[in-house]
């Protein structure tokens, strides 16, 4: 008996044994494992929205994991198939099914998002049982899904080579890699190849979920293919099959689409579309219905019908924000391409792309367009509030406020409830498939899985239906349907105020006219402040008209409607040289008569030059190039106090490019060199020298002015040195005394000597010279540093070809994990009011009481509240150089901004340090005590930037920001977010 016993166990390779475990494997674990499999694809299917405008997926693959979002995390089926495949491994080692057992691991990675490890898997399998032809091929397949799935499709391709040569080695169980093969095809664009594939794998005896979808894939495709027949033969297969509502539905109103393409036949679009509209069914539909009505009208160049439906499919989408994101799209494409109210389109554009999800390939051009067009909305709210300025300031002194109340409280925005909108939040959404743990409970509704197949086998039946009294599509009342042709419940001013969300109250009319009373024009300085503001608003829109959107009509509007107002402006020569370009190869006439105003009136300017020489621009970048590399090789050589290198290369670049733009700059390093190898006479005269050569510079020169006034104050202290400038640092403060002992190239999230930011620090004025002082170092105050921690990035192991054998994966029970880059779901979304239309003059102002006078404007879609950052009020303030890359060095520009700051804000403790994304770089320059002491200094600043940055312009952007926002940028996504935030807010 014992001899008996120790024969039977279940480790040793024994015949006995081999067939125990073959039978309890197949039968026991790897057949409910299966069934397992299928039950989670049947509910995921069951449960998840498709997207019926693009092509529909071949297979189920969940967008890809990350250690943050899994953790803890568990599917109920699919960590039952991963025991039981484990157990395999561990317990039936002897058995046929250990290949099996591993790739049911792979696939519980794959459909977990964990494609790394999924990947690990079937890669092994395919090295391991590359003879064993089916497992091969079958490993070979999901190898390339897992590809696919993390976007590398060159080694899918690879893997799938070998999949079209392993095909013809196997009689069945060939569907799933052809789907495969369609999928790739899909993605690259390939739709003639991708039918090609999908009618094989439809004829390989696919399973029968995956029999119709493939099916509404392949009718899609013939449709994109204009293969109408076919397409409408594949879209009725769907209609008489038992498929969804949503996907029976879809078939429907594809076929009324396509049939009227059919050649020689008659058909009446809007009255079948008009049918679908009257049936209770689609109740949910009605958008893509209305849509598709839209569609219609577009297609017959009826642009005002057109847009009506397309704001009824907005009006009636609740459930389907694609369907409501397309329509906000075919508005604003309407508003930009047809209207040219570049304005409009940008509110819609905004909408679309917080309605859109993330992953449709549309997202990122969209939001792109909308960043473009919020510079040209900022300039035409520019033209009109300073003409509304104008105006009040004609008003007496009482009736000022009331006006300027009664042009905010228009400005307004109206916030429209949507009810539908409100109440249908949360009603909707996928079964939940990531089951939690189960309670011994026998009550129903104590079982997720009890409630999540109950759910599942709900919307089989009845779709997606609305928490609401009467739900069931029998007992619908019809009398209320509205007539496709004649609709009256929406239209424009009907749009919700935002997409999704009810949109947070802007600040009340009345404290913007209290903020705004300083601002109006009340003295001639004033008046022409005013006015400059007006003429760079308009020429920065005709030159985004010209250079960005390539609207020449618009561009010549909005040069011609400048020159109206002011014809005595002073960027004549830049108007001008535009419509000369803008006129160009269609109206010579025109374009010779502004040439010839450009050469007679300016003829030494910039552009006058370009026309005579059309390199004359190119060689100026060159030129401006070769200027900063200089510059910069230069400044470090003074950094490493190679002053004769200095001296000597300042020396020879002034002769070799005489009367440059960037001369004082030179010939200012050129004269610190000189104050570090010679005597104060020595750097007298070399100040001297820069005062006189460039009387009319206005960042030098004020600097070395303020430089001399120093060393004639302390000139006896000076005369005793036998250098000048004993040890000069470009980053503290040269020539003035600083008692507060504090360096300007400190960090300044937080105040050394007053931490709330609150106290102000004067220079005191210099005390009369007693005796000699001796210098002593500024002992900069000790700070922490801030410690970036290393960002952790995936290791990815090289993979070979498949007929590589590789090392058995070690497996250990439930410790799976994928190491990728976490996912941050983004959140940006701003506020817009509404716009007055371009080019509109602020109608004249009529004094009454605030509440008879406010206009209720038409609602525009707006879009959500941005939630990172918020405009409350702050103690400190800092203007921002943000550069776009973090390679690019700024070492020059950082002591160009010094240069600034010490000429033009002496005295003031004004600092500046750099703050190091993982990305991008922030010069920061603060730290100021109100918004309009940053406003001030950023509009200061901005006529030097061009001469103080010495980076491409490309590659940097400016703005203001409260101390409490700039502690919430910590990455590349938070500043973009904020730059957009600021672009559309006041800070």
């Amino acid at each position: 008996m014992l001899a008996l016993i120790l024969g039977c166990s279940s480790q040793k390779d024994t015949a006995v044994n081999r067939k125990l475990q073959n039978l309890s494997a197949r039968y026991n674990l790897i057949y409910n494992s299966n069934v397992l499999l299928d039950e989670y694809l049947e509910g995921v299917n069951q449960s998840r929205k498709d997207n019926f405008d693009n092509f529909l997926p071949l297979y189920h693959a969940p967008a890809i994991a990350d250690a943050a979002t899994t953790a803890g995390t568990k599917i109920k089926e699919l960590d039952e198939v991963d025991q039981k495949a484990r157990t395999i491994i561990a317990e039936k080692n002897v058995s046929n099914y250990i290949d099996d057992a591993y790739i049911l691991l792979g696939k519980t990675n794959f459909f977990q998002g964990k494609y790394y490890n999924a990947q690990a898997y079937f890669d092994y399998v395919a090295s391991a049982y590359q003879k064993n032809h089916k497992v091969y091929l079958n490993a070979l397949n999901w190898k390339a899904r897992s590809f696919i799935e993390l976007d590398d499709l060159e080694n899918a391709e690879k893997v799938l080579d070998t999949v079209i040569m392993e095909l013809d080695s196997v009689k069945r169980q060939k569907s799933e890699p052809l789907a495969t093969l369609a999928q790739i095809n899909i993605l690259q664009e390939n739709d003639k190849l991708a039918i090609e594939y999908l009618e094989k794998a439809l004829k390989a005896g696919p399973t029968s979920l995956n029999k119709l979808r493939w099916t509404y894939t392949l009718a899609q495709l013939y449709e994109s293919e204009k293969e109408y027949e076919k397409s409408l033969a594949a879209y009725r297969k769907i209609e008489k099959s038992n498929a969804a509502f949503d996907m029976y539905f879809n078939a429907k109103l594809s076929r009324i689409r396509i049939t009227e393409n059919l050649n020689g036949k008659e058909f009446d679009r809007k009255l079948a579309l008009n049918k679908l509209l009257k049936d209770d069914k689609n109740a949910d539909f009605k958008d893509q219905i209305y849509y598709e009505i839209a569609e219609d009208y577009y297609a017959g160049n009826d642009y005002g019908k057109a847009e009506e439906f397309y704001n009824l499919s907005v009006k009636n989408s609740t459930v389907n924000n694609t369907q409501k994101a397309l329509s906000y799209l075919k508005i604003a494409d309407l508003n930009f391409k047809h209207y040219s109210d570049y304005v409009t389109a940008k509110l819609y554009y905004d909408s679309t792309a917080l309605t859109l999800p993330k992953t449709n390939p549309l997202y990122n051009s969209i939001v792109n367009k909308a960043q473009n067009l919020a510079y040209l909305q900022e300039r035409y709210e520019t033209i009109n509030l300073q003409d509304t300025l104008q105006k009040i300031a004609l008003l007496s002194s009482t009736d000022r406020p009331i006006a300027l109340n009664n042009y905010f409280a228009a400005l307004e925005s109206k916030t429209v409830t949507n009810t539908n909108a409100s109440t249908d939040a949360g009603t909707t959404g996928r079964a939940n498939v990531n089951y939690q743990s189960q309670t011994g409970s026998s009550f129903y509704f104590a079982n997720s899985n009890a409630i999540s197949r109950g759910f599942n086998e709900f919307k089989r039946r009845w779709g997606n239906r609305k928490l609401a009294p009467n739900w069931r599509q029998s007992t619908k009342s019809q009398q209320n349907q509205p007539d496709m042709t004649s609709p009256t419940d929406a239209g424009p001013g009907a749009l919700p105020s935002n997409p999704d969300e009810v949109a947070a109250t802007a600040p009340k009319a009345s404290n913007k006219a209290t903020a705004y009373l300083d601002s109006i024009p009340l003295t001639p300085a004033q008046l022409e402040a005013s006015n400059q503001k007006i003429i760079g608003a308009y020429l920065d829109m005709g030159s985004f008209y010209q250079q960005v959107l390539n609207d020449k009509p618009e561009a010549i509007k909005t040069y011609q409607t400048l020159l109206k107002r002011f014809p005595n402006n002073g960027k004549l020569d830049m108007v001008y040289y535009s419509l000369y370009l803008a006129y160009r190869g269609t109206d010579n006439t025109k374009a010779n008569e502004y040439k010839n105003l450009v050469l007679s009136n300016f003829p030494n300017s910039v552009f006058a030059k370009t026309i005579l020489d059309p390199n004359f621009s190119a060689k100026q970048n060159e030129l401006e190039a070769t200027l900063n590399r200089e510059y910069e090789s230069i400044f470090n050589k003074l950094q490493d106090k190679d002053f004769k290198s200095v001296i000597a290369d300042a020396t020879s670049i002034g002769q070799r490019f005489p009367g440059h733009n960037m001369e004082p700059q030179y010939d200012y390093l050129k004269a610190i060199a000189v104050g570090r190898t010679q005597n104060v006479d020595y750097l007298i005269t070399a100040f001297k020298e820069i005062t006189e050569k460039h009387k009319t510079d206005r960042l030098i020169k004020p600097l070395v002015d303020q430089h001399l006034l120093y060393i004639n104050a302390h000139l006896a202290e000076f005369k005793k040195r036998k250098i000048a400038l004993i040890s000069y640092d470009p980053n503290e403060l040269p020539f003035a005394e600083n008692k507060t002992g504090i360096r300007l190239n400190e960090p300044i999230i937080a105040n050394v000597i007053d931490p709330t930011g609150k106290k102000k620090f004067t220079q005191p004025a210099p005390p009369p010279v007693k005796q000699p002082v001796v210098e002593k170092p500024v002992e900069k105050p000790i700070e922490k540093p801030i410690v970036k921690k290393p960002e952790e990035k995936p290791v990815v192991k090289e993979i070979k070809k498949d007929t590589v054998i590789a090392k058995t994966p070690t497996v250990e029970p439930k410790k799976d994990t994928v190491v990728t880059p976490p996912i941050i779901a983004k959140k940006d979304s701003v506020i817009i009011p509404p716009i007055v239309k371009k080019d509109t003059i602020a109608n004249p102002i009529v004094i009454s009481k605030p509440i008879d006078t406010v206009a209720k404007p038409i609602a525009k879609p707006e879009p959500v509240k941005e939630t990172l950052f918020n405009p409350a009020s702050s103690s400190n303030y800092y203007y921002v150089v943000a550069v776009n890359d973090a390679s690019l060095s700024v070492s020059t520009s950082r002591f160009g901004i010094g240069q600034f700051n010490r000429a033009t804000y002496a005295g003031t403790n004004l600092r500046h340090q750099l703050k190091e994304l993982d990305q991008d770089q922030l010069i920061l320059v603060g730290d100021f005590g109100s918004v309009s002491d940053v406003k001030e200094y950023q509009q200061n600043i901005k006529s030097q930037l061009g001469r103080i940055i010495k980076i491409p312009a490309a590659n940097y952007t400016t703005f203001a920001i409260s101390k409490e926002n700039l502690e919430k940028i910590t990455n590349r996504d938070t500043l973009e977010r904020y730059i957009r935030y600021i672009s559309n807010n006041e800070l």
